[in-house]
């Protein structure tokens, strides 16, 4: 009798959704409103900063007029956010010499010194509800 009370109660948990977030981002410091905005958002510290082969990653692209995006359906956990002003949509940063032509940005707004910033220096914590956050751009050349 007290197993079959125990399954009761654990299966409508185990079934229970996921908790999820909304997270809202302001873009700012973007020098022009040419081309596009790139936003790859990961758990996966293998596949930072660039998360294109990263299944689970949550991927935005918008026109660079757009200054907020908003990834919803969040599953809540750490994720590390890196964002490009592809002002010519030719869909890469463009780079000279390894380093990048077009504006970039990261969440935490880290200061960039040589290469891209570690995962966990960049990192946040997505708790379940609404979160917002900002990217400041930057420009190197």
């Amino acid at each position: 009798m007290r197993r079959s009370a125990l399954v009761a109660v654990a299966v409508p948990l185990l079934s229970a959704a996921t908790p999820t977030a909304t997270v809202e981002v302001d873009l700012t410091a973007l020098r022009n409103s040419h081309g596009t905005i790139h936003a790859c958002m990961t758990r996966n510290p293998a596949f930072f900063p660039n998360c294109k082969k990263d299944p689970e990653a949550l991927k935005q692209s918008v026109p660079a007029n757009v200054r907020r995006l908003e990834f919803t359906g969040v599953p809540a956990g750490r994720y590390a956010l890196s964002v490009f002003h592809d002002e010519n949509a030719n869909q890469k940063l463009d780079t000279l010499v390894g380093i990048p032509k077009e504006g970039f940005g990261f969440s935490r707004n880290p200061v960039i010194r040589f290469g891209p910033p570690r995962f966990d220096k960049v990192s946040i914590e997505l708790p379940s509800g609404f979160t917002r956050t900002s990217v400041r751009m930057q420009y190197l050349l």
